[in-house]
């Protein structure tokens, strides 16, 4: 069986969460046959001697950008497709897939992480910019969820979700949970400078619906009442807050963290928090789970699934009640135990492949 997917998360940002799970499908992908890669990169990019690309050169900082999008899916993917004739091509980044089906023989996949793009609003440097974005995204998903013979989900929020927005295609679609390849904890030397011993832990700070400028602000107040109230470190760009909120005591930003410090920062956190208002899967917090870190998540999207039964939860409108419980947290701090592991591991590799070969066997019956 030949499997193609869409590499260009991972060429384009190589530790981002969607690049994780892009790495995550290409290795459970390599047990039920051969993958190819199809990615675009600058000319001398080594992805260039793994995958197929197309031989003008693409910057990698730009990608997304939707004149990148378009020489990609319209002028070099179907041909590529035709030529290379897997029997099955994953789009691995919410959209992707080419703007027709060629061969007519190749099933089409669509990973829809998330819809929020369309629902809610994100990280743009204009209103005008916003609204092309979200109209191109709008063109881009809906053309995809309709061309695709399946469309996988990392959750039932978000399943529901694609299914309320296309319900013409909720025949087609399916949850296939983010996998969370188990790795050993990393050393404390992994930590970035400036780490303090004691420290809460939020990961991604740039989109609006994660939450962080409330969250930080609740922490701040929390935080000048009680001095047992834990740093907070934010992995992420101080630029993503108001100027009001950067350059507090306590606060340390880090970004461009690699995969070795973001296990670190799992490993020793007394508190990986996930204050989003809305998630599709929620990958920081079972990444967390899986480093024996304990978490609080706030109610509703992905998290009521994927965080464990016993975990603190909170309102993520109510500054009050979530004060109360980061006094409660800083006084009584969390165990650190295995059960967090042993419910992480239903999303450990072995898990995800078992998963992923029913929905393959179920695209090979002609679903």
């Amino acid at each position: 069986m030949r499997i193609g997917i869409d590499y260009r998360p991972v060429t384009a940002a190589p530790y981002s969460g969607i690049a994780r799970q892009v790495l995550a499908l290409e290795q459970a992908l390599q047990t039920f046959g051969e993958v190819q890669r199809f990615t675009a990169a600058p000319l001398e990019h080594p992805h260039r001697q793994i995958a197929h690309c197309p031989a003008s050169a693409s910057p990698v900082n730009g990608l997304h950008r939707p004149r990148e999008r378009v020489k990609f899916e319209l002028g070099f993917l179907p041909q590529a497709i035709k030529d290379n004739k897997p029997d099955v091509y994953i789009a691995t980044a919410n959209t992707g897939l080419p703007f027709w089906q060629t061969p007519p023989d190749t099933r089409y996949v669509l990973l829809l992480h998330d819809v929020f793009q369309l629902t809610m609003d994100n990280h743009h440097g204009s209103r005008l910019k916003a609204m092309v974005y979200r109209q191109i995204d709008r063109f881009g998903i809906s053309r995809s969820v309709a061309l695709a013979d399946a469309v996988w989900t990392p959750s039932g929020f978000t399943a529901s979700e694609v299914a309320r927005l296309f319900p013409q295609a909720a025949a087609r679609i399916a949850v296939l949970p983010n996998a969370v390849p188990a790795v050993r904890p990393a050393a404390p030397s992994c930590l970035p400078v400036g780490i303090p011993a004691q420290y809460w832990l939020v990961v991604g700070t740039r989109e609006p619906r994660k939450n962080i400028p409330w969250f930080v602000a609740a922490w701040q107040a929390v935080r000048q009442q009680h001095s047992r109230v834990p740093a907070l470190v934010l992995v992420g760009s101080q630029a993503d807050l108001p100027l009001a909120l950067r350059g507090l005591d306590g606060l340390i930003c880090v970004s461009g963290v690699s995969e070795a410090q973001l296990l670190a920062l799992y490993a020793h956190t007394a508190c990986l928090w996930q204050p989003s208002l809305a998630e599709g899967f929620g990958l920081p917090v079972i990444e967390a789970l899986a480093q024996g870190a304990p978490v609080a998540v706030a109610e509703g999207s992905a998290l009521d699934e994927i965080a464990p039964p016993g975990s603190p939860r909170f309102s993520p409108y109510d500054g009050a009640a979530l004060q109360a419980l980061m006094r409660g947290l800083a006084l009584s701090p969390q165990a650190k135990d295995s059960s967090g592991q042993k419910w992480a591991a239903r999303y450990a590799m072995p898990s995800y492949c078992e998963r992923l070969g029913v929905l393959l066997a179920a695209l090979r019956a002609g679903l």
